[in-house]
């Protein structure tokens, strides 16, 4: 059984939308959804981190590294707390996308 998406996301994320949204513009993300336990409800502010499927504007790879890089210490910084970050398309794995596709909650869109 899925958990339910949570109709709010927590305060630590709710709080700084506006500031995530910024640093999404500065690392060139098209779009940052947050799935896991922050989408569903079942996050713990003592414990828990924070997950986001990020799409990137195209870069080389170089530039594609400074931007997985820099924003996920960018979001960490500001969130106070793990980030892990899964670059859309990165996993084929499909009990991995059938759990993220039931939670993801879309944060920022260019």
């Amino acid at each position: 059984m899925s958990a339910p998406v949570a109709s709010t996301l927590p305060p630590l994320i709710e709080a700084r939308r506006a500031e995530i949204g910024g640093i999404c513009a500065r690392f060139g993300v098209r779009r940052l959804e947050v799935f896991g336990s922050a989408a569903t409800g079942a996050f713990d502010p003592a414990h828990s981190d924070v997950d986001f499927l990020v799409d990137f504007a195209p870069a080389g790879p170089a530039d594609r590294f400074a931007q997985y890089f820099g924003l996920k210490e960018a979001l960490e910084a500001l969130l106070g707390r793990p980030v892990d970050l899964v670059e859309e398309g990165a996993s084929s794995n499909r009990y991995f996308l059938e759990s993220l596709n039931k939670s993801r909650r879309l944060l920022y869109a260019a």
